[in-house]
């Protein structure tokens, strides 16, 4: 009887875990300048730029040719209510730890160097592309 308990109640623990609402869709930055599109890349989830305006792909050219296309989130693994992977920073060439935190309407995206963390905003970005400038 004893030996039930343990296992009915870690049954119990387990099915009231609240589901962790999904980071998988476009999301857009602050300045609404960037749109995101973060999807199952082989085994992990990865950001890639699905639209940015003119003025972000030009300041992107810093660190890469084209802005639209580029993965800029990779190796996204869930660990607990947050996500971790790489984040690539393409106006400023760089190459950071990356953070996600999500409520199912705004992602937290931080990226850190060395210790110096940054974070931003994202919000869903539901229906078409905006056109390209």
């Amino acid at each position: 009887m004893y030996a039930v308990v343990p296992v009915v109640l870690s049954m119990i623990l387990v099915q009231a875990a609240p589901e962790q609402p999904s980071i998988e869709g476009r999301w857009t930055n602050p300045d609404h300048s960037v749109i995101v599109d973060i999807a199952q890349c082989e085994t992990d989830l990865c950001g890639t730029v699905q639209w940015a305006t003119e003025q972000a792909q030009q300041d992107a050219r810093k660190g890469t040719p084209t802005l639209i296309g580029t993965q800029i989130l990779t190796n996204l693994q869930q660990e607990g209510a947050i996500w971790k992977g790489k984040l690539f920073v393409p106006d400023q060439d760089l190459r950071a730890e990356a953070k996600i935190e999500s409520d199912g309407q705004q992602l937290k995206v931080s990226g850190c160097v060395l210790g110096i963390c940054k974070s931003q905003l994202w919000v869903r970005s539901d229906g078409p592309l905006p056109a390209q400038d």
